[in-house]
């Protein structure tokens, strides 16, 4: 992408905004995670209440997605979207309340998972229709680069978030860093006020929700490049990915307390920020498909050379590193949701990649926790990067589709 064409999507004033409300919410949502690993494991000393915090997420941003995406493609999206942040912002105080107020034991532990669980439904409609509104914002030829700005800005504080919170965890307490997560959402809830988004009411139709919803499955599983697409991110993430352990590495395995952690988490992060960023000066890929096979196999690569090293720095490396590689399959992934799928789909296709590839971070992690706990901590992301490489594998031998797509340049 060039810096003209760079310039010409930034003039959009409402998608600045609707950037600016994806920076700020992020940066509150990954601080709010480290804290929320670091304080779990600090009152339970156990990597299975790691994994439920995952569970407790995923669940119901699972079970309401499909008729959010439904909602997304009726609905006025910016309400939808306000809706959702303010219900974030009401779980982040609830948090606040539930760490640092007078709970002890396991209702402490219930009033925690509770308020992850509404965080959950929140994300479950937030994320279908912020993927619609995209294309409500920028004109159809400038999709690809407005999603690849877009993902550059969640990476960028998904980079400074873990890092800031861990800090700010460690020297400023746990009153300071929930003070700092519920302002910057705040902020967030301000800009996405300020988008313009132009809702036509769609007349009255007899069509049942079940059959709209089945429409929109039916759309991704016949469209095989997008299926591909979806299921090779879906069990790399589900087995790959270390994030929920990293508490643990942290303080047993390589020893480096709270601040050790944010960097551990903001290490792929800022690794997917300097790759975002050498793809947005560049023209689309020609062979993303290929490209984003070999991209999971080289993350697949570091989360089993992470598994072995005992050693903070070349850990800290190689997280880089699976951030870069795993950047490049966020950004072929987004293209081709944005390029593929008409305008009157793009809530119920955003659903189903909300459960595909949102949700499985947060199973992923219940599963790594549950793997830590059977195998140990180190061993399960071992496991969990040798079946990466056997998912790409088999991509590779079936996904004939995928690997002839081609991405029209400018």
């Amino acid at each position: 992408m060039s810096n003209q064409t760079t310039i010409q999507v930034l003039k959009i004033p409402s998608f600045r905004f609707f950037l600016a409300t994806r920076l700020f919410l992020t940066l509150a949502l990954q601080m709010q995670a480290v804290i929320i690993g670091w304080q779990i494991y600090k009152l339970t000393n156990d990597p299975f209440s790691l994994g439920l915090v995952g569970l407790a997420e995923a669940i119901p941003a699972i079970s309401i997605a499909l008729y959010a995406g439904h909602m997304a493609d009726i609905h006025n999206r910016k309400t939808i979207l306000l809706i959702s942040l303010l219900a974030m912002i009401v779980s982040s105080c609830g948090l606040f309340f539930a760490f640092g107020g007078p709970l002890v034991g396991k209702i402490q532990l219930y009033a925690i998972y509770s308020f992850i669980c509404l965080s959950g439904f929140a994300r479950g409609f937030y994320a279908p229709a912020s993927f619609a509104t995209i294309s409500q914002l920028v004109p159809r030829n400038l999709l690809t680069y407005a999603g690849t700005l877009n993902s550059t800005i969640w990476q960028f504080a998904s980079v400074i978030g873990p890092a800031l919170g861990g800090f700010c965890y460690a020297y400023l307490g746990l009153e300071t860093s929930f003070t700092s997560i519920i302002i910057l959402s705040c902020i967030a809830f301000f800009a996405l006020n300020q988008i313009q988004i132009t809702f036509e009411k769609k007349p009255p139709t007899n069509e049942k929700i079940l059959s709209r919803l089945k429409v929109g499955i039916s759309f991704v599983y016949n469209h095989k490049i997008i299926l591909s697409a979806l299921s090779l991110d879906l069990f790399s993430v589900l087995f790959g990915g270390a994030t929920a352990l990293l508490p643990i590495f942290a303080n047993e395995i390589l020893h480096t307390g709270a601040e050790g952690l944010g960097l551990l988490r903001a290490a792929p992060s800022f690794g997917a920020v300097l790759m975002m960023t050498y793809l947005s000066m560049r023209k689309n890929l020609s062979e993303p498909g290929k490209t984003l096979i070999l991209a999971v196999g080289a993350f697949g690569l570091c989360m089993l050379g992470f598994g072995l090293s005992q050693n903070f720095i070349l850990s800290l490396i190689l997280l880089f590193l699976s951030g870069a590689f795993d950047s490049i399959s966020v950004v072929v992934r987004s293209n081709i949701l944005q390029i593929h799928t008409p305008d009157d789909m793009r809530g119920r296709v955003s659903a189903v990649n909300t459960i595909f590839i949102g949700s499985s971070n947060e199973i992923g992690a219940f599963e790594s926790g549950l793997a830590a706990k059977l195998i140990g901590t180190a061993n399960s992301v071992i496991f969990g990067g040798l079946m990466t490489l056997g998912i790409v594998a088999f991509t590779n031998s079936k996904a004939k589709e995928l690997k002839e797509l081609r991405f029209q340049n400018d």
